[in-house]
């Protein structure tokens, strides 16, 4: 087993395109770390220079103690699972996961044993004489994992493996490439544009966006403490509620859609550098689980006007507008194309039985002692 280690790494195209700029990062023995973020980011070819694939333009890569910069990838000791599965249409199953070996000159016997006990490992034992074309998605893509992990790797490295299967199988084949991961204890590299899986699967996600690590952490303090506002955006579905307001004097309450929100004093005392915005614009971030309906006179809500809502039987997803300006961050989410200010949208998580339907003028309570809060110019988290 191995660790893997990045230092200062970038990636400058002849053509002086920098589209990975000085990344570190450290993945130790058996975690699991996924890459996010959003196309063209950079994420795929951080993987693919750690795979040999792409030259290092500076900076140093080490697997376990071995700086592997100049060292040609079927010498890295990795295996990689591909976006497109890349199996062999000709060969069975067996010869699609024995290929590599067979190319090491492994006894034919060896070879065997090593494509049944994986074959069994991925539930393909039935399927070993089959040809790619005779399998569905999910079978292929365990077909590919089985060709990565019987060549026993130091390092695993996954490029979206699971983007062209359906969204059914999609969640299931994420809990079984952990559980793959788990009994093999590798260091893992996952690269994946989609946010939930990047949640659902990583021991920890480093969050990339325009070449830059943003932020690496567990899920949930990417969640909860996200570092700016493109974080904070990414993660979460739906997405976080980014509005224009403005503290109150003494940073005691926000003003936001013209109503006023008290912060308790608890605020405060875990955003110690808030009271400097006294009296100041600010961006707040409410996520839509932290917005309740209030009684059509309760203090603490801001009018709104439901727009859109989806029945999801635990939960209603309601769309609003308020009168504030939202924000929208610049490829945090798939539709904005800018960072750009648009009339007060936003989605509120609420329960599954609540009498709420399109057209409706409602007030929504948000819980203040959530509130995420943001420097409106520079998008930077304040804590």
């Amino acid at each position: 087993m191995a660790t893997i280690n990045l230092e200062n790494i970038k990636k400058i195209y002849p053509n002086g395109y920098e589209a990975v700029h000085d990344i570190s990062l450290s993945i130790a023995e058996g975690e699991f770390m996924v890459l996010v973020g959003p196309s063209g980011c950079g994420k795929t070819t951080l993987l693919r220079m750690v795979a040999g694939l792409e030259d290092i333009s500076h900076g140093s890569l080490k697997i376990g103690e071995k700086v592997v910069n100049e060292v040609s990838p079927k010498d890295r000791d990795i295996a990689m699972v591909f976006q497109n599965y890349a199996l062999y249409p000709h060969m069975t199953v067996a010869e699609n996961i024995g290929f590599a070996l067979k190319l090491k000159k492994l006894p034919k016997e060896e070879i065997g044993n090593k494509v049944r006990a994986a074959a069994e490992l991925l539930g393909l034992t039935e399927w070993l004489d089959r040809k790619p074309r005779e399998l569905s998605g999910g079978q292929r893509q365990r077909v590919a994992m089985g060709r990565a992990i019987v060549r026993e790797p130091s390092v695993l490295l996954m490029d979206e493996p699971l983007s062209n299967l359906d969204a059914k199988l999609r969640v299931k084949m994420r809990s079984e490439v952990l559980k793959i991961q788990r009994q093999l204890g590798v260091a893992t590299m996952y690269v994946t544009h989609d946010q939930t899986e990047a949640m659902t699967m990583g021991d920890r996600v480093a969050v990339l966006n325009s070449g830059n690590l943003l932020q690496c952490d567990t899920p949930q303090n990417l969640y909860d403490y996200p570092i700016d506002q493109f974080v904070a955006s990414f993660i979460g579905s739906p997405a976080i509620n980014l509005y224009q307001a403005e503290l109150t004097q003494g940073a005691k309450g926000l003003i936001l859609a013209g109503e006023l929100i008290d912060l308790p004093d608890s605020v405060l005392v875990s955003h110690p550098i808030l009271e400097s915005y006294a009296s100041k614009q600010i961006t707040v971030g409410i996520r839509p689980e932290d917005l309740s309906l209030a009684d059509e006179l309760e203090t603490n809500a801001v009018g709104a006007v439901v727009e859109i809502v989806e029945a999801l039987g635990s939960e209603l997803i309601v769309h609003f507008t308020i009168k504030a300006n939202s924000i929208t961050v610049e490829g945090a989410i798939e539709e904005a194309e800018t960072i750009m200010e648009s009339k007060g949208a936003g989605v509120a998580r609420i329960e599954p039985r609540a009498i709420v339907k399109a057209g409706d003028n409602v007030r929504l309570k948000p819980n203040s002692t959530a509130f995420h809060f943001f420097d409106s110019v520079t998008g930077i988290a304040i804590y």
